[in-house]
């Protein structure tokens, strides 16, 4: 079975047990969607964050890229997908909680830390280069003092942009002034693929702590 009668299968099991058992909750989708929480994920294939929360449709307002980022606000011409969703999740469907979730074994971030593509022409390794930029800042001490090719420093460094995305959420004026009235909440998390496990960050001290 190829790659396309795999999803056509799985399309079919789809009909019989995501479909028809709930054909009520469908039919309500029907009237627009109105999702409470918006997760910023990995385009990674292993962390979809409807199957890892195992939520029914309509629950999350999802976003996925290379290294779950979010860019800084920002004015200037371009297409800023990114701010896009942010805007219509925060503006238009009045979402409550923004969750930013990180993962292990993630490429843009190992990307990030080695610079392997810096330098590199835009479709050979260009567009993820100047995109994993974001965390050039936070790259320069943990390479200094993990170096740039140890797991350990992988993992400080998948953690790290968790906490730079969220840094920059709070640079969007419009999410600046729902987090200041209570209306929003932003929350940072990490998924180990290694054991499973779901790793929310402390607020106030910015680590991480597995979920009892």
């Amino acid at each position: 079975m190829d790659a396309h009668e795999r999803l056509i299968a799985g399309y079919h099991r789809f009909r019989k047990t995501g479909w028809s058992p709930y054909r009520e909750r469908w039919s309500e989708l029907r009237e627009g969607q109105q999702p409470e929480v918006m997760v910023i994920a990995c385009s990674d294939s292993r962390v979809d964050p409807a199957q890892i929360f195992d939520v029914a449709p309509g629950e999350v307002f999802v976003v996925r890229n290379v290294a779950a980022l979010v860019p800084p606000f920002e004015t200037a011409p371009g297409h800023h997908g990114v701010s896009a969703a942010l805007e219509f999740a925060v503006q238009v469907l009045r979402v409550k909680e923004i969750v930013v979730m990180g993962h292990g074994m993630c490429g843009g971030c190992k990307a990030a830390l080695t610079q392997e593509l810096h330098g590199a022409e835009p479709g050979q390794g260009g567009f993820i280069a100047d995109w994993i930029a974001m965390l050039d800042e936070v790259r320069e001490p943990i390479a200094h003092e993990h170096g740039t090719e140890s797991r350990e420093a992988e993992r400080e460094m998948e953690l790290a942009a968790v906490r730079v995305s969220l840094a920059n959420l709070m640079t969007f004026p419009c999410i600046q002034a729902k987090v200041g009235k209570g209306s929003l909440k932003l929350r940072g998390a990490f998924f180990a693929i290694s054991d499973g496990l779901l790793h929310l960050m402390d607020a106030e001290t910015g680590q991480f702590a597995p979920v009892e």
